[in-house]
């Protein structure tokens, strides 16, 4: 039996044993995560609630929407949990999908998985504000533009990333919390609305002469039912990671998909509204009109909760992934310091923290195409690292395994694929530009990596974690 040891670390990099390193002894002072916190932060680094569903039915429907969120996923949320699940108990580290593309092809494409899933995650942290303001001007109209709407984004950022520096066990719990309050009215309204429902209302609605919108429709499906994998990137951080995430990962899935098809089927087919009112925020109008402005406030001030949760998981999950690159030697290792206070990874919240806010005055659906651009690019990458370490490493210990041989993961992989493949190519052109120019200074940033630490610049360190000393069965 021998060891499978991640790539070699780069010139001038030095690797130590995890409990002699100060990054060690800081990080004792966080609490792991355990499996009900886990689930919730699961849950909002993928959804977070039905907020944000409401463009699929403007853009193809109530049906195709009904449709979508039946059946996406399964082709897409399911394979990407599942993989999940087995390559982060295989490697729980902190650094997820970085080691898994580093283990299949080497440094070169795991700084370049790093920089394409650290992008698309930064981008996506820009949403949530965004998205928290949309509810809240109309509750509060001044905040619909100008000033107090970059000051109210501004001042709620840095609130929010001074409560992810308190500590992941916190931001765990407060997501268990945010979570409860924030689907909360979705139940009560479901409730009330399932006995009114009219199933002609389904087909009906999409027959008033609005013209599908498949660009939307399928940005909107994919940026609701994505981002499974990112939490691998706190691997480190969880008790017990090998039988923790794949129960967190299961609870999670099923969990999400219910809380967007419950609502949308019960809304949609309870009123009749005009196809083209269903923009971001009209669940919060419908439910006015199912049950009185009472239930209407809930909703807005839900959508608020809700966003917080999606910010503190995926800022959670970006900060992780800057530390995981810094114990695995792509980063300088200042990039890797923890709070001497809490044990949270303060350089890697500040730097996500400033690119979020950089790219928050983009449009909304700029920043979902965006986001989702870079990540499809990282995920075929992942297929392909998932496939080719089972090919690779087939004695590599898997304390959860997808119970399919190669060719039925074959399959689970290239089915999503395509539509990761679609996704790209309907993309607008300045979507692909701005994409493609990320995409080349990732490639820079990895030759600017190698050239200092053949200089000496800074200093590399390579950290030695449980799953670099994983033997073979």
């Amino acid at each position: 039996m021998t060891n499978q040891p991640l790539a070699a670390p780069p010139p001038h990099t030095t690797a130590t044993e995890l409990p002699t390193t100060t990054a060690a002894a800081a990080k004792t002072k966080s609490k792991k995560l355990t499996l009900i916190p886990l689930i919730f932060l699961i849950y909002f680094e993928v959804a977070g609630g039905p907020y944000g569903e409401e463009p699929a039915v403007k853009a193809a429907g109530p049906l195709f929407a009904i449709l979508g969120f039946l059946i996406f996923p399964f082709i897409w949320s399911i394979p990407e949990a599942l993989i999940t699940a087995e390559l982060s108990t295989a490697f729980p580290g902190n650094g997820g999908f970085v080691i898994w593309a580093d283990r299949a092809f080497g440094p070169f494409f795991g700084s370049l998985m790093g920089s394409w899933k650290f992008l698309s995650g930064v981008i996506n942290i820009a949403a949530f504000p965004a998205l928290c303001i949309d509810y809240l001007k109309r509750i509060f109209p001044i905040f619909g533009s100008g000033k107090p709407r970059t000051l109210a984004i501004l001042i709620s950022t840095a609130i929010l990333s001074f409560l992810n520096y308190t500590g992941l066990a916190i931001v765990g719990y407060v997501a268990v919390g945010l979570g409860a309050i924030s689907l909360a009215p979705f139940l009560i309204m479901s409730g009330i609305a399932i006995p009114q429902i009219q199933p002609r209302r389904w087909i009906s609605l999409g027959q008033k002469g609005v013209d599908k919108d498949w660009n939307l429709f399928f940005n909107t499906l994919f940026w609701n039912l994505n981002f499974w994998d990112n939490v691998s990137t706190m691997a480190g951080e969880v008790e017990n990671p090998r039988k923790t995430f794949p129960l967190a990962l299961f609870c999670a899935v099923i969990f999400t998909c219910l809380g967007y098809i419950i609502p949308l089927v019960a809304v949609t087919g309870a009123i009749e509204a005009d196809q083209s009112l269903w923009d971001t925020g009209f669940m919060a109008d419908a439910a006015r009109a199912i049950s009185g402005q009472w239930l209407k406030l809930w909703i807005e001030i839900g959508a608020v909760l809700s966003a917080i949760g999606l910010f503190e998981a995926q800022l959670s999950s970006s900060a992780y992934q800057v530390l995981g690159m810094a114990e695995l030697g792509f980063l300088p290792r200042w990039c890797g310091v923890r709070s001497e206070w809490f044990g949270t990874p303060w350089v890697g919240i500040a730097v996500s923290t400033a690119i979020a806010v950089g790219v928050s005055f983009m449009s909304y659906t700029d920043i979902v195409a965006s986001a989702n651009f870079l990540y499809s690019l990282g995920m075929l990458l992942e297929f392909g690292a998932f496939l080719y370490l089972r090919v690779k490493m087939p004695k590599l210990k898997r304390p959860y395994k997808v119970p399919f041989g190669l060719w039925v993961l074959v399959v689970m992989c290239v089915v999503p694929s395509g539509f990761l493949v679609y996704i790209m190519v309907i993309a607008k052109k300045t979507v692909f530009i701005v994409s493609a120019g990320m995409t080349a200074a990732a490639v820079a940033w990895f030759f600017l990596m190698r050239l200092c630490q053949s200089k000496g610049w800074f200093k590399f360190e390579r950290v030695l974690g449980e799953e670099e000393h994983e033997e073979e069965e």
